[in-house]
């Protein structure tokens, strides 16, 4: 990769597609079953990113990388109950929210939880994965966060290295067998990392 990223705090305006297919391509084991068909799929989180929740790599204008985190109650990723039933339709969204509800995780006081990272093929790597992540830390420390916590399902071993080579540690693994054949996974491990005082004060020329 000739030219270097650019990390920025927010999903830039226009970006909004190119930051939900990113995100499907990611997530669409976990999702599928609850957003599917994959264009409404990509439409729906398109129309309902909270642009302030998210952290874009850029390479040459175009988000090459995005990381999603929960805040003060708000996530990258939006879209209420009645936003879900006016896009599938009452019958069909009713089973769809209940899926969404057993991904739903709640931050504890002070945590800042990550609401997933997607890098795109073509950048995947050259460093966009770890630059993400180093700036979720700085954003969980200038929020006086005391950890950052996230979930990768047991057949992402490639997203749960890039997690362990960023001070993430596993602190325990649940077993889901009633989801391997619905959504693919059969087990998610969550991991902590700490944040120090060292988080807020990494190379700024990154944002």
């Amino acid at each position: 990769m000739d030219t270097p990223p650019v990390v920025r705090r927010g999903v830039p305006e226009g970006a909004e597609a190119r930051v939900a297919a990113l995100y499907w391509e990611a997530f669409a084991r976990k999702l599928g079953v609850a957003l599917n068909p994959p264009d409404k799929a990509r439409a729906f989180l398109a129309a309902h990113l909270h642009h302030d929740r998210g952290i874009t790599a850029l390479v040459d204008g175009e988000v090459a990388g995005v990381a999603g985190y929960q805040l003060d109650g708000r996530g990258l990723t939006g879209g209420g109950a009645s936003d879900l039933l006016a896009a599938y339709g009452v019958l069909r969204g009713l089973p769809r929210l209940a899926l969404l509800a057993l991904l739903e995780r709640r931050p504890a006081s002070r945590e800042l939880v990550m609401d997933g990272i997607a890098v795109a093929p073509e950048h995947r790597g050259t460093g966009i994965g770890g630059l993400l992540l180093r700036e979720i830390a700085a954003v969980a420390a200038e929020a006086r966060c005391r950890r950052v916590r996230l979930d990768v399902i047991d057949v992402n071993p490639r997203a749960r290295a890039l997690y362990e080579r960023h001070g993430f540690v596993a602190v325990r693994t649940a077993k889901t067998p009633c989801l391997r054949g619905l959504m693919g996974f059969g087990a998610v491990t969550t991991m902590h990392r700490p944040v120090t005082a060292a988080s807020s004060h990494h190379d700024q020329e990154t944002r």
